[in-house]
């Protein structure tokens, strides 16, 4: 009884450190037999993928709804969306420069045959800009297509503020959404230590060791890629960005709850609640700000996948013996740029990318089946990263514009205003 006590006054983070030790070592006790316990975890990724629509779209909206007016919109949408426009690149040519250097594809051509194929296609920027705005928002909802739900969430809430005091019992609503999903995200994220326990003794007892061994040099370039990006570049941006009022330490601190849940789910979207809550409650940033940044972030700004699209280009190009030009480089950045704003938030979706990307550079398909074998390896550093870069734009923003409150309770995050910068 006193256990079960002790258990239930621990933080949600300290519950989820345990559970995840506890995983690993029952997955290395039951091997593949872990399988057993998959359920459990699913059970979990469906509660949190129930959200992710409702979430991103009312607190989108509410989060434009509640800025001061269409000038204070403009003001956060004029800082986040180059940075996170600015990070993808940096992300994409991260793992290009370092797939260069280590060169992955060497010595391994012709495994998995060759091609002819002496240019790349062209990339439809006209298709992809499209595909963002949608026919039927209602498909688009059923489809769980984010970008598409974002582009309406934004012009909606852009409608609603400009319109003001004429749609007040339609703005009610919208904020009214927001905390109903935002409280029942809360609520779910309750028995997320259950969950991540069941996926990370899955993991542990079923990756196998060789598989690790053979692709040693994909994870190296990978891994190496997204520890420069969390360990030197989001600090400096913090710093930089956040005019020196984000004291790094204290505020990875804060984000490392939200690391945890998306290293053991590998999914962005399902740590955006861990997220939400960790600006509100831990940073103290009001929801004008995180409401606006962080779903955004959520689907267009994926670092994680951007790196990992910079080494495939060049592993792939490398086995099918194809010339990397100066233009193909420039070409496979703004690749990355692209297809991770494209990527969804979800458990493989970085596999659904890959292939896109073979597709745009006019490449085979059959480096698909080692992708998808290694992803569940590489996808826990991509989603770390993706999810740090999100908070610490939100972060570096609520800096600048004094507006980052880490010794404040949760009731200041409820601010309706954004102080001038």
């Amino acid at each position: 009884m006193r256990a079960i006590k002790w258990w239930f006054h621990r933080s949600l983070a300290i519950k989820i450190v345990i559970m995840m030790v506890l995983g690993v070592i029952v997955g290395l006790v039951m091997g593949s037999k872990a399988t057993a316990l998959q359920p459990i975890g699913d059970l979990f990724i469906q509660l949190l993928k129930m959200l992710i629509v409702p979430l991103v779209f009312f607190t989108l909206a509410a989060g434009v709804i509640s800025m001061d007016s269409p000038k204070s919109l403009a003001k956060v949408a004029g800082f986040i969306v180059p940075y996170y426009l600015l990070t993808s690149l940096i992300a994409t040519a991260f793992g290009l420069v370092l797939a260069l250097i280590i060169r992955p594809g060497m010595g391994v051509q012709g495994v998995f045959g060759s091609t002819a194929a002496t240019t790349v296609a062209a990339f439809s920027w006209k298709s992809a800009i499209l595909g963002w705005v949608p026919s039927n928002i209602i498909q688009a909802m059923a489809d769980a297509n984010m970008m598409q739900v974002i582009f309406f969430a934004l012009l909606m809430g852009v409608v609603l503020l400009i319109l003001g005091e004429k749609v007040s019992v339609f703005s009610a609503f919208i904020k009214q959404g927001s905390h109903l999903f935002l409280r029942l995200t809360s609520m779910i994220m309750e028995v997320s230590p259950y969950g991540i326990f069941a996926l990370v003794a899955v993991l542990a007892g079923t990756i196998s060791q060789k598989m690790v061994v053979a692709v040693g040099k994909i994870v190296l370039v990978d891994y190496i890629a997204c520890f420069c990006i969390l360990l030197i570049e989001y600090p400096i941006l913090l710093r930089v960005l956040g005019r020196g009022r984000a004291p790094v330490l204290k505020v990875y601190r804060r984000f490392f709850p939200a690391m945890l849940v998306a290293a053991t789910t590998t999914s962005s979207a399902a740590t955006l609640p861990t997220e939400i809550d960790i600006a509100s409650k831990k940073l103290g940033i009001p929801e004008t700000i995180y409401g606006f940044c962080l779903p955004l972030g959520n689907t267009a700004n994926m670092d994680g996948m951007a790196v990992s699209l910079g080494w495939i280009s060049v592993f792939a190009l490398e086995i099918f013996g194809i010339a990397i030009t100066p233009a193909l480089i420039a070409e496979i950045i703004v690749l990355g740029l692209f297809l991770s704003i494209g990527t969804a938030g979800v458990k493989n979706a970085g596999i659904v990318m890959s292939a896109v990307l073979f597709q745009s550079l006019g490449l085979p398909m059959t480096l698909i089946p080692l992708l998808a074998a290694i992803y569940p390896i590489i996808d826990i550093m991509h989603t770390t990263t993706n999810v740090t870069g999100d908070l610490t734009g939100t972060t570096a923003y609520a800096a600048r514009v004094n507006e980052l409150h880490l010794d404040s309770d949760a009731g200041e995050a409820t601010k309706e205003t954004v102080s001038p910068a």
